[in-house]
């Protein structure tokens, strides 16, 4: 949740939480088909814990509204209709309680459920109308994801270099507020130099992008980074190691459950096993992708794949299908404005026209994808366009307009490394030349051709020609008998005396193994008695904490007051009472399961219990928790119940029998990347309550909490500690305790 009113005030059951401003960003999932924003919510919230969480919070307040646009978010790519129910709640909320950061995002959201469905005009209306409120009150993170997300939909509707200025910017804004951002920019600006044919830039972001995800242990990511170099390793006739990437990255989506990147995956797959000729393989991924576009209603997805699928009943020789496929995937493209992928379906309808000998219509759509491939800078389909029209005029027999084509195809593929295309212009060079009568040139086309061929398509050729081509030269520097003869001479000196070394070497070599085994075996053993020591000590540790948690003592005095209410026939007062204290004990329990809680949670704890002991308490203390704005209570995770002894030593120990106004107040802070919770209260002081007889408890518990500490700051990384002081010190009166609080930080979206 996002608390962004400058000194609001939120309640929670009673208790008064102060926030002061704070600036931390929005974070987004991942728009499938990289419509990628600038952070990622942590993998391990599910949808049913936002569900749950909404549950609990009907309030209708700015942390209602992000829930509803994080669960809206969550749906997207899996029910687009559930998503937009939860952003038209979030959308009137945020109208009503003017929360104007949570009505960009909503609109935001709202954008890419319609990119997703490929109605690309209606998104970039959305996210301009977001851009403007983000601008309208400087969130830059806000326009940062805006610029973002206008980029893809500028990409998908093939308008690429406009899509490279906006993520050049949304790069150059996360920076300014970060300079460690995270790659999904970088995987966009990529994929869209990819489709350029600058592999150069592609390759050099796509793998700058890798290194970080990996540094950041976000599978996601690793898996997106991983596909668009494959992608790239298509372009470049690399199919085994494209094929390596692309399984790898749906292993991962596979695991992470991402539906529509599980569908770009198999079509990736598919297209590889195709261009191998494996057709029943990539029949069987095509469908599997078509499914879920169909599923999600990704038209520009389902247009892809019905292109890949047509072009395999076009290699079978199944024309009428083949064309069948094309018309429907070209009408889905041009119905949503993906200029992007017409050319690709007008080649493969031009190449079955070329195959029916209607060399006219081939020309024509040869000639259409070679105009949307320069309006759109479209190196690949450029190229393959060239070659569409240079085998049509070579049908007609136009050699010189064939000729000229097929060179600049050449010319092409050899600049941008498209070696399927390269072999193709030879092959069609070789044609041409040799019906031309340049048959030196012919013969030299073709044999570059047949190489190019093998390259792709036949490794096996390769490697058998290597090898007859290594024997044939072995033979031939052994057909000199002079050379033979001073081979096995030196043969022979060299083995006599190499023996005795060999000998000695081996000797050495074996007791360096077992030096090493055994040196090895040592610290393997020693870090595994480290490691049960230390997880020993936790368990103990953790055992002293939950029967410190809630005292026996706690426990019979609230059952004994339930039992004087329901004695003295106070229904409703019971009633409450018991249950304040089921829920305390439920909480109580659910948290000590958790090794880390929201802090929002652990605020609730607290609450609780102070309400609990405010219903028998005579007088009733007088507590507040206030909490700085800095601090996001559902994004800090803490270890839980470090707080709550604390307060109980407070009411147990800190007051008189007959002090009427007792004071306990919390105060959590964040400076300097510390989390203090400075618990205060104005009773005795710590100095005249430590002379008292039942302190050993209040120490054990102290104690305890000082060992836990101790462990959680080793795990977390982070420092930790308490200092308990006597405010007599600052003229004040009572004991004032600082917990330095480990932490960690989920990125919400």
């Amino acid at each position: 949740m996002h608390f962004l009113f400058k000194a609001a005030n939120i309640e929670i059951n009673g208790v008064t939480l102060t926030f002061r401003k704070q600036n931390s960003p929005i974070q987004t999932f991942i728009l499938i088909f990289l419509l990628i924003t600038s952070a990622t919510r942590a993998q391990n919230i599910e949808i049913d814990s936002l569900r749950k969480e909404l549950a609990l919070h009907t309030k209708k307040d700015t942390a209602r509204v992000n829930l509803l646009n994080d669960l809206a978010f969550a749906y997207f790519s899996s029910d687009i209709p559930k998503s937009i129910e939860y952003l038209d709640e979030s959308d009137a909320l945020a109208d009503d309680i003017d929360f104007k950061k949570g009505k960009a995002r909503s609109i935001y959201i709202k954008g890419i459920t319609e990119a997703v469905q490929s109605n690309f005009e209606k998104a970039l209306e959305n996210y301009n109308e977001a851009l403007n409120i983000y601008e309208t009150i400087d969130n830059k993170t806000g326009v940062a994801n805006c610029y973002n997300a206008i980029g893809i939909t500028y990409k998908n509707k093939g308008e690429l270099r406009k899509a490279i200025s906006y993520f050049e910017k949304s790069i150059r804004l996360e920076e300014e507020i970060d300079e460690n951002i995270d790659s999904r920019a970088l995987i966009n600006l990529g994929a869209t130099y990819e489709d350029l044919g600058e592999f150069d830039e592609a390759i050099s972001y796509l793998k700058k992008a890798l290194l970080i995800a990996k540094k950041n242990r976000d599978e996601q990511l690793i898996a997106y980074s991983l596909n668009n170099i494959g992608t790239v390793y298509v372009a470049q006739g690399n199919y085994p190691l494209a094929l390596e990437h692309f399984k790898e990255s749906l292993y991962i989506d596979e695991k992470l459950g991402d539906s529509l990147g599980i569908a770009y995956h198999l079509s990736n797959i598919g297209q590889i096993y195709r261009t191998q000729k494996s057709y029943d393989k990539a029949m069987a991924y095509f469908k599997k992708s078509l499914e879920i576009h169909k599923r999600t209603n990704k038209k520009q997805g389902i247009s892809q794949v019905l292109s890949d699928i047509g072009t395999i009943h076009k290699e079978n020789g199944n024309f009428k299908s083949a064309l069948d496929y094309y018309t429907d995937a070209l009408r889905i493209s041009r119905q949503i404005g993906a200029k992007n992928g017409v050319p690709y379906i007008l080649i493969n309808t031009g190449e079955v026209n070329l195959a029916l000998k209607n060399d006219n219509l081939a020309k024509q759509f040869y000639t259409e994808a070679k105009k949307i491939s320069l309006e759109t800078e479209n190196k690949k389909t450029l190229c393959e366009a060239y070659i569409g029209l240079a085998k049509v005029y070579e049908n007609q027999k136009e050699y010189s307009i064939a000729l000229k084509n097929v060179l600049k195809a050449n010319e092409i593929s050899k600049e941008f490394g498209f070696l399927k295309n390269q072999m193709e212009s030879a092959k069609i060079l070789s044609s041409i030349y040799n019906e031309t009568g340049n048959y030196k040139k012919a013969l030299e086309t073709h044999q570059q051709y047949k190489i190019l061929n093998d390259s792709l398509f036949n490794k096996e050729n390769v490697e058998k020609i290597a090898q007859l081509e290594y024997e044939y030269k072995y033979k031939q520097a052994l057909d000199s008998a002079s050379i033979r003869e001073l081979k096995l001479t030196k043969t022979v000196m060299s083995t006599s005396q190499d023996l005795a070394k060999t000998k000695q070497s081996y000797l050495w070599a074996v007791i360096g193994i077992l030096v090493i085994s055994i040196l090895l075996g040592s610290m393997f053993f020693y870090q595994k008695f480290h490691s049960i020591k230390a997880k020993n000590k936790n368990i103990i540790t953790e055992q002293k904490l939950l029967r410190s948690q809630m005292t026996p003592h706690f426990i019979f005095n609230s059952l004994s007051v339930l039992q004087g209410m329901i004695l003295n026939k106070e229904q409703k007062k019971s009633v409450t009472y018991l249950s304040k204290f089921s829920k305390l004990l439920r909480i109580v329990l659910e948290n000590s399961r958790d090794k880390i809680v929201p802090l929002i949670q652990e605020l609730d704890a607290i609450d609780n219990y102070m309400i609990l002991q405010n219903l028998d308490a005579d007088p009733p203390y007088d507590y507040s928790l206030v909490v700085d704005e800095n601090i996001d209570i559902n994004q800090f995770l803490i270890p839980p119940m470090l707080i709550q002894p604390f307060i109980e030593n407070a009411i147990e120990h800190a007051f008189t029998a007959n002090q009427e106004h007792r004071e306990i107040e919390i105060h959590l802070t964040l400076e300097h990347r510390k989390l203090s919770c400075i618990i205060t209260d104005n009773g005795l002081g710590i100095d005249t309550t430590s002379n008292k007889p039942n302190t050993k408890k209040k120490s054990l518990a102290t104690t305890i909490t000082k060992e836990r500490l101790e462990i959680l700051s080793k795990d977390f990384k982070v420092p930790s500690g308490i200092t308990i002081e006597d405010r007599k010190k600052g003229n004040e009166q009572g004991t004032k305790v600082i917990l330095i609080v480990p932490y960690k930080i989920i990125k919400n979206s």
